[in-house]
């Protein structure tokens, strides 16, 4: 009895669970759902990489077989991911769980892959990874964070959680993109045709009402809860409807299809792991050493900034940020997140990076890095139960992204809108990142915007020297297609 007591207080403080104001209770049930909320990514990470074929003709892990690989890249996915989150949780103390990026994976496989071969492109995004890795270590990146005005800290965490809300809408089909052969300017609709149809957009629906409900009941468990009872609620739909997915029929699920048909368990194939070519890109790619370089670059960028913006998003859901809005232990997660680009690349299945959903489980209770270290122990052990994990499908997980969306836009209070000097770049900041449907765009937008505006008012000694060099960064980020363009 007294060995469970002394491991107990041992936990407690190391991760400084009462002290954050939490139970190990509350930390595993965080867990678990930021890992719920996560775990299509082992579902749809094999989707965007397993079916583009390189200059080679070749599929990730499958040869010349498109979605050969499938099996592999799940693995190597979910693999990736419970290593990276568990390091989060035991280095840098803080409820953040990391995965293959969204966004990048699709950049790797259609930008870079395409033209080069799989290998040159993850040794591309290896490269990325290190030089991150180096920008963190001599204090740049951490430097950087610090010279961002507190107010657009609290304009990116505002537009986190307007972007994360847009993704739950967008992956339960409950919003969806117009056609272009509508021939109308207006991008978005609800629905189908502008009205709702189809079992699994009511099941979304009934999981986030459910949801709503137990929050404002003060539920213990509310997200887990209301997660678990919509899955079910899944399950017997399709049981009884056979709705399967919507690539193969109308009126399908978005991703998953909720079945426990066939055993749950496999052994996995890590055959991606140690597929990749560091230098092979500078010679594979049209446009030589050049091109290589700013693909580097808009990775770099990307993963530079999305981390930036999610930490201090989670950071200050948690109440975890300090006076300035900096997390604790900044530059460990900074590290840890630089190191993901690097396993991620290394393991053949995309730069991992920091994930905004884990702000549902910041929503269930998660307050430490104990949260991080269930969420890591279920992907590790989704690596031999891949079956039941995709049964789980995005209409009853992301419910839980549009209450935590809500939450963090009550930070928007904290931003003065009489000062249009911070008003501006803050708007910018939050409307450009469910708009343009990237964390970066957003986080670019406000610090050129606001570098711009204090020129112009002739406030140039307010500008940190760190912001002049990010903005122009993101300026040449910005025009990277014409450049990329004009060398070719």
């Amino acid at each position: 009895m007294s060995t469970n007591t002394e491991g107990a207080s041992a936990l407690q403080r190391y991760f400084k669970i009462s002290e954050r104001g939490s139970t190990v209770g509350q930390e595993i049930r965080g867990g678990l759902v930021t890992f719920l909320t996560m775990a299509y990514i082992i579902v749809l990470n094999p989707l965007i990489l397993g079916f583009v074929p390189d200059s080679e003709g070749n599929f990730l892990a499958g040869g010349t077989t498109p979605g050969g690989g499938l099996e592999a890249i799940a693995a190597g996915t979910a693999l990736v991911a419970g290593v990276l989150t568990i390091s989060m949780g035991a280095v840098a103390n803080f409820p953040l769980a990391l995965a293959a990026g969204l966004g990048l994976n699709a950049f790797v496989a259609q930008s870079i892959a395409r033209n080069s071969t799989w290998g040159d492109a993850m040794g591309l995004v290896v490269l990325e990874g290190i030089v991150i890795l180096v920008l963190v270590v001599t204090g740049f990146r951490k430097a950087v964070f610090h010279a961002v005005p507190q107010q657009l800290k609290v304009a990116i965490s505002v537009g986190i959680g307007l972007f994360i809300a847009l993704i739950g809408f967008v992956d339960a089909r409950f919003v969806t993109r117009i056609p272009d052969a509508a021939l109308t300017t207006v991008p978005v609709q609800l629905g189908e045709n502008n009205h709702l149809a189809g079992w699994p957009v009511l099941v979304f629906v009934v999981g986030l009402l459910l949801m709503i409900a137990l929050w404002v009941r003060k539920v213990r468990g509310a997200i887990l809860i209301g997660i678990a009872v919509t899955t079910l609620l899944a399950v017997v739909v399709e049981a009884v409807g056979d709705l399967g997915s919507s690539g193969d029929k109308a009126g399908g699920w978005a991703l998953s299809v909720p079945t426990l048909d066939g055993s749950p368990f496999g052994v996995p194939d890590l055959g991606t792991l140690g597929e990749f070519n560091l230098f092979g890109a500078f010679s594979s790619l049209e446009g030589g050493v050049l091109a290589a370089l700013l693909l580097v670059f808009s990775l770099m960028l990307a993963d530079f900034f999305d981390t930036m913006g999610t930490m201090t998003a989670i950071g200050a859901e948690a109440g975890l940020n300090d006076e300035e809005g900096v997390p604790p232990n900044t530059q460990r997660i900074l590290i840890v997140d630089s190191v993901a680009a690097i396993a991620g690349g290394a393991a053949g299945v995309s730069s991992n990076t920091s994930y905004v959903e884990s702000a549902s489980g910041v929503g269930e209770g998660a307050r430490t890095g104990l949260a991080s270290i269930v969420t890591g122990a279920l992907f590790l052990a989704a690596t031999f139960v891949t079956p039941l994990v995709a049964a789980i499908p995005s209409e009853a997980a992301v419910p839980a992204l549009v209450l935590v969306g809500f939450l963090m836009m009550q930070q928007v209070s904290d931003i003065d809108w009489r000062d249009v000097e911070i008003a501006i770049p803050a708007f910018l900041t939050i409307v450009l990142m469910p708009f343009a449907y990237s964390i970066s765009t957003g986080i670019g937008a406000g610090f050129v915007a606001y570098v711009l505006i204090k020129v112009v008012v002739g406030k140039v000694r307010d500008i940190h020297p760190l912001m002049w060099v990010v903005a122009a960064l993101f300026v040449i980020y910005f025009a990277y297609h014409p450049i990329s363009g004009w060398i070719s």
